[in-house]
C-alpha cells in the first residue's frame, strides 16, 4: 500500500502539507514522486486500453452497418421473388445488427466519458507531480546547502585546521629567520660608502670625547680625595 492508494487520493493530496509533517522531507518527496508517477503511468495505461476498446468497437459498428445493407438486400430480393417470408427474417436479422450497432454506439459513449475523466486526470496528476518535483529540488538545494555549512564549521573549527594554520605560523617564523640572517650576512658583506666611513668618524669622535670626559671626571675624583 503507497502513500496514495488511488488517483482521487493523490488530486485531493496537500503534497506541501504532508512534507511538512514528515519526519524526513527529503525521502517522503522521493516517495510521493514514485507513487505519483506509478498511478500517472497506470491512468495513462488505462486510457490507452479505453482507446483502443473504442476503435474495436467503432470497427465492430462499421461491420455491422454493412451487415444492414447486406439483409436490407437480402430482403429486397427476397420480396422480389415473392418470399415475404425470407424478406420478413431478413428484416429481423437486419434490426439484430443495428440493435448491436446501437448498444456498441451507448458504450463508446459511456467510454468517451470516462476518457474525458481520463485526461482530467492525467492534467491534474501531471500538476501534481510538478509540485512534488520542485519541492523535491528545493529541498535537496537546502539540504545541500545545510550540509555544506556543517562541513564549513567543522573545518573552520576542527583541529586539522588549527594545527595546519600552526603550521603555517612556524613555516613563516623560519622564512624569518633565514631571511634576517641572509640580511645580516649581506650587511657585513657590502662594502662601506663614504658616508659610512664619516659616520664610523663622527661616532669614533664622540666616543673620544665621552672617554676623556670620563678620564677626567675620574682625575678631579682622585685628587679632591688625596687633599
Amino acid at each position: 500500500m503507497g502513500i496514495f492508494s488511488r488517483t482521487r487520493d493523490i488530486i485531493a493530496a496537500n503534497v506541501t502539507d504532508i512534507l511538512d509533517k514528515a519526519e524526513d522531507p527529503a525521502k517522503m518527496v522521493r516517495m510521493i514522486i514514485l507513487e505519483m508517477e506509478e498511478t500517472l503511468v497506470e491512468v495513462r495505461a488505462t486510457a490507452a486500453r479505453t482507446i483502443a476498446d473504442q476503435k474495436e468497437m467503432r470497427r465492430s459498428i462499421t461491420k455491422l452497418e454493412n451487415l444492414q445493407e447486406s439483409w436490407k438486400d437480402k430482403a429486397e430480393l427476397a420480396l422480389s421473388k415473392d418470399r415475404e417470408d425470407l424478406a420478413k427474417q431478413a428484416l429481423v436479422e437486419k434490426q439484430k445488427a443495428a440493435d448491436m450497432a446501437d448498444r456498441l454506439n451507448g458504450e463508446i459513449a459511456i467510454l468517451d466519458e470516462s476518457l474525458h475523466a481520463y485526461e482530467q486526470d492525467i492534467s491534474k496528476l501531471q500538476g501534481k507531480l510538478r509540485e512534488a518535483r520542485s519541492r523535491q529540488s528545493n529541498i535537496s538545494v537546502r539540504l545541500e546547502s545545510a550540509e555544506n555549512q556543517i562541513k564549513l564549521r567543522d573545518l573552520y573549527n576542527g583541529d586539522r585546521v588549527q594545527d595546519a594554520f600552526a603550521r603555517f605560523e612556524m613555516l613563516e617564523r623560519h622564512v624569518d629567520m633565514a631571511e634576517g640572517r641572509a640580511d645580516a650576512l649581506a650587511l657585513g658583506s657590502q662594502p662601506k660608502t663614504l658616508e659610512d666611513e664619516i659616520n664610523e668618524l663622527e661616532t669614533s669622535d664622540r666616543v673620544e670625547a665621552e672617554l676623556a670626559a670620563m678620564k677626567k671626571a675620574s682625575k678631579k675624583s682622585s685628587d679632591s680625595k688625596e687633599a
